[in-house]
């Protein structure tokens, strides 16, 4: 399953507008990830308003708990 992660940035510095990634499998958008200074979101390939959000300090704590330990590089 080969994913496809593209990005648009206006800027480098995350201020006053989401940084968006838009992540893909197999030619299938899966969603996009926005991210912003005070949080993380996901939104579900198709949807308009229903996105899901994390706060900086629940997604470490999401990914300390959940996430796959991988060796840094």
């Amino acid at each position: 399953m080969a994913h496809e992660v593209r990005f648009k940035i206006d800027t480098a510095l995350v201020a006053h507008k989401d940084f968006e990634i838009v992540v893909k499998t197999n030619n299938a958008k899966l969603g996009t990830l926005l991210i912003s200074q005070g949080n993380v979101e996901w939104r579900p390939k198709g949807a308009r308003v229903n996105k899901r959000r994390l706060t900086w300090a629940q997604f470490a704590r999401v990914m300390e708990e959940r996430g796959k330990p991988a060796k840094v590089k």
